[in-house]
């Protein structure tokens, strides 16, 4: 469910439903399709989350590929961690976890207006036998955090004893401890001695597990003085900021956390030793949010509210923001020689441009070729005399290709001068999968035993120069500042990205519906109203014209297939907020293929409607998308303030 689906669609159908109904609906969703065979592959592909070695750190010796990690109050049944660790997050809490299952009969509902959840008992959670029961079944990739808990109205002594058994029963999956242990039910030397118990404790455990003090968000400032000036601070490895406040309405996560998560890092800060970690966890609902705590010492974040609100695309925009502050100040070296490999993709490119030209002059003046007449051993002229349609329906199947030609060469331009050459990763796979599609498309002219030497002479031409492009590293995934912000530029881009995803995803159900069509019945009963006649009429009067039109048909439909994945792909994975070289690709990709279908249809006079209905849709989702996205890619991200 990325940001582009969840913005414009769903968030808005779920925030119809109660908190609870809502959370659990999606959990359960986005936990079932984890769990499917092609699941993972779906998500991946969705959201594209790339690592980079940037990224990565080691905490004792638990390795963290992203610095973003998940709450554990947000999915406390576990019901969709192995689809939430896959977008994007390096770690997941578990918990809170007590000794025995917390539960609370008032509902979880949300303010919109503080984009905040407003929980009536923060420590609702399964009991750790149940939480163990749950890991046994469902094998963890990412490392688990345990936030252990002592009971409700537990004196410091059982509080002690409950974390310390808690500790031991869940060793076996714990990566490491935040030690919820402070109770504002305590008088603060209680609060003190309890936490240098714990502290010595888990410093004496032999398995050397990161273990890190959980600090409630609203946790009063000057107790928190005195408590990290009284307890020995060498002796945890860190600490943990949660992520709620006690209000009215009950335990409140939202935006408006962020300015006690800031003011609880600077505090500690001035108190932990340099080695020690800070993860911070309240009020992140951009990337500029963890960026801003970063910079006031963080080293990791957590999200919680901010995943409900923003949506599931914010780990990856975190991690990619996180990703440009560090990278940004190096020297990537000179760049890559327009002769190793990018620029002889931008020839492909302009050669695809310039074959589509001469196509659709041939289309649109003698349309059948030389050898097109021998194989069919009638001229285009006796052809036209006998059936007065079929020439103009030819030309008509040849200009849209022609079309769809030069729309995949401006593509594919763009692609290696903007993509390839800054070693952009999704770039790469775009012309991968696109290339691989269109150039295998070939073979469909071959069912029906007609070869097309024109075709075979400048694929010959046109593969070497896709495999050299090829060898390009693809290893980076940014070129430039990533968003920053959920602004309306933001947000109008989701909607816009939506309509690029369903335009390039009706273009592959076209492209495959026009393939299979032309190597099995040929033409739809459009078609046949056309041109007045019937299959069996036209087969019997000269048996190569079903092959010869079968062969253009399959011939587009490859074409049409293979430029929709590359418009799928920048659609799902290359919406850069600034980059403006993607919006001109769309724009002018778009005007040839649109330009063609339009315009020999009408000149022909084949204007069914019914035909051209999805022509219209797609020329609609494509104007509207051009229009929404215009803001967003062609004005480059303001750094917010701090």
């Amino acid at each position: 469910m990325p940001d582009w689906s969840y913005r414009t669609l769903f968030r808005p159908l779920l925030f119809k439903l109660p908190a609870e109904s809502a959370r659990d609906l999606t959990l359960k969703t986005f936990g079932l399709l984890g769990k499917l065979p092609f699941g993972s592959f779906i998500i991946r592909t969705m959201g594209h989350m790339e690592m980079s070695p940037v990224l990565e750190s080691e905490l004792e010796d638990v390795n963290l590929k992203y610095p973003v990690g998940l709450s554990g109050s947000l999915d406390i049944h576990g019901t969709a961690h192995k689809a939430l660790s896959q977008i994007g997050f390096g770690f997941i809490e578990v918990g809170p976890v007590t000794l025995n299952k917390g539960t609370c009969r008032q509902p979880i509902y949300r303010d919109e207006k503080k984009e905040a959840i407003i929980y009536p008992d923060p420590y609702v959670n399964d009991g750790v036998d149940q939480i163990l029961q749950r890991l046994k079944l469902n094998e963890m990739k990412l490392p688990l955090m345990f936030r252990l808990r002592h009971s409700s109205g537990s004196t410091p002594q059982e509080a002690f004893e409950q974390i310390c058994s808690l500790s031991g029963r869940v060793s076996g999956f714990a990566a490491g401890y935040y030690v919820d242990c402070l109770d504002e039910h305590w008088s603060l030397e209680e609060n003190i001695k309890h936490t240098s118990n714990m502290a010595q404790f888990f410093r004496s455990l032999p398995e050397g597990k990161p273990v890190f003090l959980y600090i409630p968000l609203d946790y009063p400032p000057k107790k928190l003085k005195t408590l990290l000036q009284s307890i020995p601070v060498s002796q945890l490895h860190g600490f943990m900021v949660g992520d709620y406040v006690q209000t009215d309405s009950g335990y409140e996560a939202g935006w408006e956390g962020k300015s006690e998560s800031f003011k609880k890092v600077h505090c500690i800060q001035q108190f932990c030793e340099k080695e020690q970690v800070i993860i911070a966890s309240g009020g992140i609902h951009e990337p500029q949010d963890a960026l801003d705590l970063m910079e006031a010492g963080a080293d990791y974040v957590q999200l919680h509210s901010g995943l409900v609100y923003a949506g599931p695309g914010l780990p990856k925009r975190v991690n990619e923001a996180i990703l440009y502050e560090r990278t940004r100040n190096i020297n990537s070296g000179a760049e890559p020689s327009f002769w190793k490999y990018w620029g002889w993709m931008s020839l492909l490119g302009i050669g695809m441009v310039i074959g589509g030209i001469l196509a659709w002059i041939i289309a649109a003046t003698t349309v059948l070729l030389p050898y097109d007449e021998s194989f069919l051993g009638i001229s285009a002229a006796q052809l036209a005399s006998i059936y007065p349609q079929i020439v103009a329906f030819m030309s008509h199947d040849r200009i849209t290709l022609a079309g769809t030609m030069i729309s995949i060469g401006i593509i594919y331009f763009q692609l290696g001068r903007y993509g390839l050459r800054y070693e952009l990763h999704w770039a790469k796979t775009a012309l991968m999968a696109s290339g691989i599609v269109g150039f295998s498309s070939f073979f469909l002219y071959l069912g029906y035993g007609y070869f097309d030497p024109l075709h075979a002479v400048a694929a010959a031409i046109l593969l070497p120069m896709f495999i050299v492009s090829m060898r390009s590293r693809g290893d980076q995934v940014l070129n430039g500042q990533p968003n920053l912000v959920n602004d309306r530029n933001w947000l109008l881009a989701q909607w816009g990205q939506l309509m690029f995803v369903i335009l390039g995803t009706a273009f592959a159900i076209g492209g495959l519906t026009i393939s299979y069509i032309g190597v099995t019945d040929v033409f739809v009963h459009e078609d046949l109203g056309f041109l007045n006649t019937t299959h069996e009429t036209m087969g019997q009067f000269n048996e190569r014209l079903l092959a010869l039109i079968a062969h253009d048909r399959a011939g587009f439909g490859g074409a049409l297939l293979s430029d929709s994945i590359a418009i799928l792909a920048t659609a799902l994975w290359g919406i850069q907020q600034g980059q403006r070289w993607i919006w001109w690709m769309f724009l002018l990709g778009g005007i040839p293929g649109f330009l063609a279908g339009f315009s020999v249809h009408w000149m022909i006079g084949y204007t069914d409607f019914i035909h051209l209905l999805p022509a219209y849709f797609a020329f609609a989702v494509y104007a509207v998308g051009l229009v929404l996205l215009y803001p967003y890619l062609m004005n480059p991200q303001k750094q917010a303030k701090h």
